[in-house]
């Protein structure tokens, strides 16, 4: 448990016990986090605390896409709509919508890529600002966020999509589109508790297994990140309550040295930064 003293962002709250309580890690870990490897999970846990969101609540999740591919491995960590609601809460300027979620269906479009034929859907919530309050609208289209992957022939991609029904997309259409809209309805809102966070309906797509194409994008995107630093960078918590960002390796001294300068008279401060961002510290 990190020292309870000269701390802020850190303070445990009520919702949060299991985060520091070595049982509940192990639960976490054997349960919803349980295909994250050692740095993984201690990344997800750093994430949650940031956040101040709770694993075993369901409010946030590590997914690990192609966790037997060691070349293609990668973590998502993903906020649930409810954790979404709960940083906006937290903020004392929001409150949800009273009316249910507006779709734009077409019958005509009604298919097994489709089974309801919805074109679109919008969410509202509210901000309250300059003493009134302000609604936020976002939405979500159908086939932006639907999991419709490439059918491939003879090792050959077709024109032909198929909904992967391994979720709940075929089975509750509507409610996974609404929440993709909230989604973007918060994030507008919040941008700076949420710019940074995702909810799983909004990653449906990518957790389908990638074919050839889709496994070159994917190569063309990581050779971007390469050539701006995104791909060899560590995430760091600097205690300012900002989102987590990567910083990249060749910056990543000059920022510790300035950053411990700037409270060279605050120990505990340091300390409990060290402490924070040990497996990143030991990876750098």
């Amino acid at each position: 448990m990190l020292p309870t003293s000269s701390r802020t962002d850190l303070t445990p709250i009520a919702s949060l016990p299991s985060l520091y309580n070595p049982r509940d890690l192990a639960l976490i870990r054997r349960t919803v986090a349980i295909d994250t490897n050692d740095d993984e999970f201690a990344l997800f846990i750093h994430w949650a605390r940031s956040l101040r969101l709770d694993p075993l609540r369901r409010q946030v999740h590590a997914f690990v896409f192609n966790k037997n591919d060691p070349k293609k491995r990668r973590l998502s960590l993903v906020t649930s709509i409810e954790g979404f609601r709960a940083i906006a809460a937290r903020t004392g300027n929001y409150r949800p919508d009273e009316n249910e979620p507006a779709f734009i269906c077409d019958d005509a479009l009604k298919s097994d890529n489709n089974p309801a034929g919805i074109i679109s859907c919008s969410v509202r919530v509210w901000q309250h600002s300059h003493q009134q309050w302000f609604p936020i609208t976002g939405v979500a289209h159908w086939e932006e966020f639907a999991p419709l992957k490439t059918i491939w022939i003879d090792n050959a991609p077709t024109d032909r999509k198929a909904l992967d029904r391994s979720g709940k997309w075929a089975d509750m259409p509507f409610l996974m589109l609404a929440k993709c809209a909230e989604s973007q309805a918060l994030r507008k809102g919040w941008p700076e508790d949420l710019a940074n966070a995702v909810v799983a309906e909004e990653i449906a797509r990518a957790s389908i297994e990638l074919n050839p194409a889709q496994a070159a994008a994917e190569g063309a995107t990581l050779e971007r990140l390469e050539r701006i630093g995104g791909k060899d960078a560590l995430i760091i918590d600097w205690l300012d309550n900002a989102p987590l960002a990567p910083v990249p390796l060749g910056q990543l001294a000059d920022r510790i040295v300035a950053f411990v300068r700037a409270r060279r008279s605050d120990a505990q401060t340091v300390v409990t930064w060290r402490e924070r961002n040990r497996h990143a510290l030991r990876e750098f």
